[in-house]
């Protein structure tokens, strides 16, 4: 039994280019779908169905390069185990429960900003208090980048080796769990720098990269633990920038400009193609020909 299982099972290698084939398919499938889609701060997120679908690829683009240390390790201790005749889950069960629990951090964020665009009044209006809202999301997440609480998130994701060791489960029952633990440290760890994108336009492709580039860079890079306290100046400073002047911040699509009403057509547009049902077939049958 033991046998078959390492024979099925795939080398650390296939593993590992899966894992960046994967992270560059959704990259490209995010750039097809959300380009000329930025309508800056306070972007209308949609139908839920249209919205989820969009938030799913941009988690797998955004958080598996991130993520591989820890997914490859799963992958090298699964196959140990598999080795020694224990039984075998596939690494894709970890990575499907981590990403669910990024769904849910999105769905969570879904609920929040159409409760608060249902009970805010217009006060989040970009003529009115937008710039002020936004600024205070970036400032909000300068703060989080300091706190004891994103410092334990981040040393677990950086060195999950201990985590793998100690609190191992075996089956499919238990790679899910691990998963979801693992996609709760990360959540914890990012989701101020999460708040950060939907703040400066959840639909730019612009700030979607930036966003994924400081995480990579906090998880990935060498002494990247200690980037969290450059990152806290910046997010704070921009924070102040973007509600002092947000016009001359670069980058940042203001909602009331012409590209941000084009964007939000594109939007409407495609939103409505996955709502519009498919109708029944109108095309008459075509009658035999008549015989001479």
């Amino acid at each position: 039994m033991a046998v078959a299982v390492r024979n099925y099972a795939p080398s650390r290698v296939t593993t590992a280019a899966l894992l960046i084939a994967a992270a560059l398919g959704t990259w490209i499938a995010v750039i097809v779908q959300m380009r000329g889609m930025d309508a800056g701060p306070g972007t209308d997120l949609g139908g839920l169905g249209w919205y989820l679908g969009i938030w799913v690829t941009m988690m797998a683009a955004m958080m598996f390069p991130s993520a591989a240390p820890m997914v490859l390790l799963f992958h090298r201790v699964s196959t140990e185990r598999a080795r020694r005749g224990q039984s075998f889950v596939p690494t894709w069960v970890f990575v499907a429960a981590y990403l669910g629990v990024w769904t849910l951090f999105g769905l969570a964020a879904y609920g929040v900003y159409r409760l608060l665009a249902a009970a805010g009044g217009g006060v989040f209006d970009w003529d009115r208090g937008g710039p002020y809202f936004a600024g205070g999301a970036l400032v909000l997440a300068g703060v989080w980048e300091l706190t004891p609480f994103k410092s334990v998130c981040l040393r677990h994701c950086r060195s999950p080796l201990h985590y793998v060791l100690g609190g191992w489960r075996g089956g499919y029952r238990g790679a899910i769990v691990m998963g979801a633990e693992h996609g709760a440290y990360c959540v914890g760890c990012c989701w101020g720098l999460m708040v950060v994108l939907f703040a400066l336009g959840v639909m730019s492709l612009t700030w979607m990269a930036v966003v994924a580039g400081l995480i990579f860079a906090e998880k990935i890079l060498p002494r990247g633990q200690e980037l969290t306290r450059v990152f806290a100046v910046i997010l704070v400073a921009a924070g102040i920038w973007v509600a002092v002047a947000p016009g001359s911040v670069p980058a940042l699509t203001q909602p009331d400009s012409p590209g941000a009403d084009r964007a939000r057509a594109r939007m409407m547009d495609m939103d409505a193609g996955m709502r519009k049902p498919m109708r029944p077939s109108t095309t008459k049958p075509m009658k035999p020909a008549m015989s001479p």
